[in-house]
């Protein structure tokens, strides 16, 4: 039995859904189908649930929102109507939400929560009813029915242990199931939503509670590749990697999964296979618990943006008991968390996302450091880039390092930093971010377009 997740590009237009039928109905062992909000037509268009969220806002602010609320409803007209389901359902529909609309703001996380979470609610029930034109026994099935219970956590919301038992149940229900992504209920019976790409999650969480054989998450790609083809063009694809591999990747910068979209299905040990809605028969990408190292070191390279450093020097720091607790202790008073920590006996960086920070706060944090641990030297350096390079393989390997090294070097990158050790799958290094496509380039060269001697 198959647990089916569809992302929003995968559900945008009447043809999207055409393709995810065939794609369904091709596959006896396709019973639960988890879906998104309609995704992007076209490279400007908007997404429903940002659509949803900018409603909401307008709402909360007393602003008219009538405009968004047709543009919503037009996402979900169009599709209804070239699929040629009855009008008197977009009408319900609409009803639905200006009853949403209309909720008690008081609580405006709440709010935003239950208008945002609606996106995937009501494509869930699109495709149900269009599975249904077409003579599939299928129907939709609420989370609340369902009992998948979430913390009361708006936006970040977590599923609770009891719900991968009452999910089991749905096991029992004949035809198949199409179940809304995103969002679950608290034991008030409120909804809250998970983060940001949170279908996923469902998706993960109901291939748990249901002790299904696969989970396929079908998005628009035909594999994960082993870096940004916005950075090099038709990269190697990846046909198997690690959870730990996957997570690290997510991590640094890979778009294809939120870094904590898998977790319920890597603890019931459930294989997850990427494919794409475009091009299924292509076989994608599966994550697997262990495979053969049989690609090299390295799987995969993945980078993002927009950290920075703050670097502290004192003389005798390693013989400073607590020196590191009251660093970070500083930092937790202003609320803001760090990324990593490399240290010297010496001298200690603590890498953090620089967005945290206004200037007036990284000058208090900076003077603070400077006189509440008479450091010797306390300095912030901007605008870095983080490159990770991924690999089970890479504990087993000597060299790879140097090579990495010798590739930056080669391409005129200076390194800032460098993590290794921290974990067995992975490297880190830190350069300017005006050197990030140079640096990543030149790793994916030594790596996977250069065969060694």
């Amino acid at each position: 039995m198959k647990v089916v997740k569809f992302g929003g590009s995968s559900l945008a237009t009447a043809a999207q859904f055409e393709k995810v039928l065939n794609i369904v109905v091709s596959d006896p062992a396709r019973k639960f189908v988890v879906v998104s909000a309609p995704g992007k037509r076209f490279v400007q268009d908007i997404k429903v649930t940002d659509l949803l969220i900018e409603c909401a806002e307008k709402t909360i602010n007393g602003e008219n929102n009538h405009e968004l609320i047709e543009a919503v409803l037009e996402r979900y007209r169009n599709i209804a109507d070239e699929l040629k389901l009855p009008i008197e359902f977009i009408q319900e529909l609409h009803k639905d939400l200006l009853e949403l609309l209309n909720r008690d703001i008081t609580n405006k996380n709440r709010f935003l929560d239950a208008v945002k979470a609606s996106g995937e609610d009501m494509n869930a029930k699109l495709v149900a009813k269009f599975f249904q034109s077409r003579g599939i026994d299928a129907s939709y099935f609420s989370p609340k029915d369902a009992g998948l219970l979430v913390s009361d956590e708006s936006g970040n919301a977590q599923v609770l242990p009891e719900s991968y038992e009452r999910l089991y149940t749905l096991r029992k229900i004949p035809g198949i199931i199409i179940f809304p992504g995103f969002f679950g209920y608290t034991k008030n019976g409120e909804v809250a939503t998970f983060s940001r790409s949170g279908s996923d999650i469902t998706g993960a969480i109901l291939a748990n509670g249901l002790k299904a054989d696969l989970y396929e998450n079908f998005t628009d790609v035909d594999a994960v590749y082993s870096v940004n083809p916005m950075i090099v063009h038709h990269p190697v694809e990846i046909r198997e990697l690690t959870y730990r591999e996957m997570r690290e990747l997510s991590y640094a910068g890979f778009s294809v999964f939120h870094d904590e979209a898998l977790i319920p299905a890597f603890r019931a040990g459930i294989t997850v296979n990427v494919k794409n809605t475009n091009n299924p028969t292509a076989p994608g990408t599966k994550i697997v618990h262990k495979r053969d190292n049989t690609n090299g070191p390295v799987v995969g390279i993945a980078s993002d943006k927009g950290f920075c450093s703050i670097y502290v020097s004192k003389y005798l720091m390693n013989r400073e008991v607590g020196f590191g607790r009251k660093l970070l202790a500083i930092l937790e008073e202003y609320g803001i968390s760090y990324e990593h920590t490399p240290s010297g006996i010496d001298d200690i960086s603590v890498i953090l996302r620089q967005n945290q920070m206004d200037q007036y706060t990284e000058q208090d944090i900076l003077e603070r450091i400077k006189t509440e641990l008479l450091a010797d030297e306390v300095k912030i350096e901007h605008d870095l880039a983080l490159i990770m390079l991924v690999g089970e393989e890479m504990k087993q390997n000597v060299g790879t390092a140097a090579r990495a090294t010798k590739a930056l070097a080669n391409a005129g990158v200076n390194i800032e930093m460098i993590n290794q050790g921290s974990s067995e799958v992975s490297m880190m290094f830190g350069v300017k971010q005006a050197s990030e496509r140079k640096a990543v380039k030149a790793i994916y060269e030594e790596f996977f377009a250069v065969v060694p001697v």
